[in-house]
């Protein structure tokens, strides 16, 4: 084993820690603090039948149906929207890209903005969002593919943009129209995302889209790599680009739509977290993956557990993680000096 595969094993151990880090304190930290001891009893007393010591009912609602659920939802959609970053970044050999570059936030709004405006209940509205945010990376891509005089991946980011500025202002007529003393209120709050929402019911619904769009991405992590090059670099390796890019994406978006639908729009996982990865272990797909998943459902916890208290309200979650991702990103640029998907 090389020292580079060395090194990748640290950096791997360590965002497993500071995975596991984030979730503890997640668990006690709160309204109702709670100490390692309380929580590990809690859990212990209902997974294994507990040590024979009584258990307090609020620390076993505090932790099963409150900061649990938020704690579930957390890791998964934190793990997906990194899991979306990073491929993202590697397809478009560009780290300045999101997961919602090609409309898929801009798609689940406008959904789930239509489902809050028509009294739908919180699954028909968390179904329409998804609905939207795959419908429109469709749209997407059917719009990039009747344009072949110019590079594609350009083009397809282009036709992200444009798709999702329309839909964007989908949402924003939807806004207008709302009810603003109930349904006005309910659309901004689900486009800030959070997690106080979130129900056990809701991360067993969507884990399993998630798992089905994080397998392709396990299986070709190889060639995410070979996508990094130009086409004809890659097409004279035996690489089917089109096919490939189009799977590629699906998956992405399968990830970043179910993970919207549950949480709303949270910003800033999927660009500042697979950066951060690849500067520890580099741009290898294979390497980069379960890194920057580790560190994204870590960060999105501890975003949460920050959101929920700092002050004497809770914040949304969408506002924390801009707030913590945008400095973030700033110190990364000014540090990394250049800016290429093969960066280090």
């Amino acid at each position: 084993m090389g020292h580079t595969s060395i090194s990748a094993v640290v950096v791997l151990i360590a965002a497993w820690c500071f995975c596991v880090a984030a979730v503890v304190l997640s668990l006690c930290v709160g309204q109702y603090p709670l100490s390692v001891a309380q929580v590990v009893q809690v859990l212990s007393s209902s997974i294994w039948g507990g040590t024979g010591v009584p258990v307090e009912e609020a620390a076993r609602i505090v932790v099963w149906e409150v900061r649990l659920p938020r704690v579930l939802a957390g890791l998964v959609v934190g793990a997906a929207l990194a899991a979306a970053g990073g491929t993202y970044q590697g397809m478009f050999r560009n780290p300045l890209v999101s997961p919602d570059i090609l409309g898929v936030s801009a798609g689940a709004g406008l959904g789930a903005a239509w489902g809050i405006s028509i009294g739908a209940s919180m699954l028909v509205v968390q179904s329409m969002a998804f609905g939207g945010g795959v419908l429109a990376v469709a749209l997407v891509w059917l719009a990039a593919a009747t344009v072949r005089r110019h590079d594609p991946v350009l083009v397809l980011v282009l036709a992200g943009i444009a798709v999702g500025t329309l839909l964007g202002a989908g949402v924003a007529l939807l806004k207008v129209l709302a009810d603003p003393y109930t349904q006005l209120s309910a659309i901004t709050f689900w486009l800030l995302g959070g997690l106080n929402a979130v129900t056990l019911a809701d991360v067993r619904s969507t884990a399993p889209i998630m798992l089905v769009g994080l397998l392709p991405l396990v299986l070709l992590r190889w060639r995410v790599n070979i996508l990094s090059l130009s086409d004809d670099e890659a097409q004279a390796l035996g690489v089917h680009v089109q096919r490939l890019r189009l799977t590629m994406v699906a998956a992405a978006t399968l990830m970043t739509a179910a993970a919207v639908s549950i949480t709303g729009i949270i910003g800033w996982v999927g660009l500042v977290v697979p950066h951060v990865a690849r500067l520890l272990v580099g741009p290898e797909f294979g390497r980069l993956l379960p890194v920057a998943m580790l560190l994204g459902a870590g960060f999105v916890v501890l975003a949460d557990t920050l959101a929920r208290s700092t002050v004497g309200m809770e914040l949304p979650l969408g506002v924390v993680t801009a707030l913590v991702g945008a400095p973030v990103f700033l110190w990364l640029l000014a540090r990394s000096g250049r800016w290429s998907a093969a960066d280090g």
